[in-house]
Parts: structure tokens; sequence; C-alpha cells
């Protein structure tokens, strides 16, 4: 019996998504549209907005980032936004047509005297209609709790990368710590945001336990985000990508379809690296499934594409924002 590709399923093997990958490339960019479309509008692309309310100075060490106190890349740390810049940020997000309002803090794990004030943006940013994410490294279960409470609707934590490339990339938290924050996240009712960044020297075998890994949760994430790495002087992955060269475009396209294939239903956002993709290729992501982009001139701390060409980009495409109806006011989920 012929499985149905767009119902999830959560028994893939690895042998199972490598050979997705393995594919020729117009079949798998085919089979991940076709997926695509049982489910979403091809001609729907969510518009997130990306905000770094706390930057620098995180303790971990994490080889892709321009905000970790190992490395010196010239970026300042600085202290937590006042809540009231931050929703005038969201405000002007809103008023550029973003409909999702994303918050980035540079912490290994939240601390509970800050809750409080995470509480009082995100329920702010709510109240404007804006769906509402927020990354601010690992949670505990109440934590998780109150976040929930104060009208979070996603969560962020990335897997980053495979099991087995994993340390290569980050030694300061373990892979079980990111699961452990994941089933908070999940256990307190919120959705999850959890995806990685491609083109950090892995292989293509890491990208597939990458999809696998988040394909066999208990639950597949509800946003999938695909970052293309940003090589940041003074990183160490940053300077390996400069001496290597950058994930092929082709290779990543591919994996924009391999995660949409697996992930069925996933929101597959396709994040950092935007910048210095043609239009061509954000177009073959598209095709393959991605249904989501972050605008603004900054992706926390990396350049993003102008309004202006994003304009063009969606006129090029015949494309239009996803707008959801979601009424403003709403202080706290329901």
């Amino acid at each position: 019996m012929t499985r149905d590709l767009a119902t999830p399923r959560h028994d893939w093997t690895l042998e199972e998504v490598e050979a997705l990958f393995e594919q020729p490339f117009m079949e798998v960019v085919f089979q991940a549209a076709e997926v695509h479309r049982r489910t979403f509008d091809p001609s729907e692309i969510q518009l997130s907005r990306l905000l770094s309310i706390k930057t620098g100075g995180c303790a971990e060490n994490c080889g892709y980032c321009s905000q970790s106190a190992s490395f010196d890349t010239g970026l300042k740390a600085e202290k937590l936004m006042d809540t009231q810049a931050v929703l005038a940020e969201a405000m002007a997000a809103k008023a550029g047509g973003a409909d999702r309002f994303c918050m980035g803090a540079a912490w290994r794990e939240l601390k509970d005297r800050d809750t409080p004030k995470l509480a009082a943006m995100i329920s702010g940013v709510k109240a404007l209609g804006l769906e509402t994410c927020a990354t601010l490294g690992m949670l505990t279960a109440d934590q998780a709790r109150q976040l929930k409470e104060a009208g979070l609707d996603y969560y962020n934590h990335n897997l980053d990368t495979g099991p087995d490339y994993y340390a290569d990339v980050v030694t300061t938290r373990t892979w079980q710590d990111r699961l452990e924050t994941l089933k908070h996240v999940r256990d307190a009712g919120m959705s999850t945001c959890c995806g990685g960044i491609v083109g950090m020297g892995e292989a293509r075998r890491d990208r597939a336990g990458l999809l696998h890994a988040l394909a066999t949760l208990p639950a597949h994430p509800d946003s999938l985000p695909v970052n293309a790495l940003v090589p940041v002087t003074g990183t160490p992955l940053g300077e390996r990508v400069k001496r290597e060269g950058e994930i092929d475009p082709i290779e990543f396209v591919r994996t924009v379809a391999v995660a949409r294939i697996v992930c069925p239903r996933s929101m597959v956002r396709l994040s950092a690296g935007r910048e210095t993709m043609s239009p061509e290729m954000q177009a073959l992501c598209f095709l393959a499934g991605a249904n989501s982009i972050f605008v603004g001139d900054r992706l926390l701390t990396t350049a993003n594409p102008d309004a202006d060409a994003d304009t063009r980009l969606f006129d090029q495409l015949d494309l239009r924002p996803m707008i959801t109806d979601r009424p403003a006011g709403v202080a706290s989920a329901a």
C-alpha cells in the first residue's frame, strides 16, 4: 500500500532520509512540492521579524555564533532591552507586514529573575495580534509554563546539526539538554520551533541526521527553520567556511526539500543566509516547500535582505504574505 506522504510519520529511519537526499534533484523537489501543496497554499509566505532583545556575551561556545563570549567577533555585549522598546519594534514589524514576531536573547539559559520582564514583552506583542516566538536558551519546566501563560505561541530551540556532528559545533551543552528543553516546551502546551544550520562543514549524512532527528521527535516541530551558515569572522566555523567554501546552493535547496517531505505539516522557514541567496535560489526553496522568511534589515546580528528586495522577489514570483486571522488585544494565550 502506498503511503500518503502528506501524513506525518515518526518512524523514519536514517537510511530512508539519506535515500531522499540521494534522489535526483528534480525528483526530490517535485516530491516536496507535491507534499507542500497538500497542506499549504504555495503562493503564501509567512513574514516573520526576529529581534535580538539581549545581544552578546553568551556563555555557550557555539562555533558559528557571533554572540558567544568565547570568540572575538567585535560584538559588544548589551543588556536586555526595555519592554517598551521591544513593543515599539513589534509595532513597526506589524506595520511592515510581519505576521509573526520573534524575540532572541543570547543566554545559555533563562534566569528566573528575567521571566517577569519577558512575560510583559510577550503579552504586549500578543496584544498587537502578532504570533509570538522566543529563543532564550534552555528552559526549566516551570519557566516554559510561565512563558505559555504570558501568551508565547512558539519556543525556538534548534538542534543545530545531526547528533554525530554535534560535538564539532558546541560543547557547552549536550544534545540531551536540547531535547529536555523541547520536552518542557511541548509539555507546557507551546508549539516548538526547531531546526538547524547547514553549511558548517558537515557531511550530507549529518544533514540527514538532523532531519531524521527532527522527524522522529515525539511531535514534529511546528516550525522548522533551515539556516545557511553566515560565516562570521572570529568564529571557528565561520573561519572554516571561509577557507573551505559555503554550502552548494543546490544542496541547500535539496535539504529544504527533504525537510518538507519528512515534516510535511511544519512551517519550513527559510532563515539565516538569505542576504546572499539569489532570487533564483530562493524561488527553488519556495518551490521545495519553504513557506516563511524573516524580514527586516537584521536577523539577530547578521544582515538580511532589505524590504525593497523582498518586495521585488514577491512580485517576481507572484507570492503574497500569509495573513493569519488573529485578533489584536489578546494579552495571553487562551
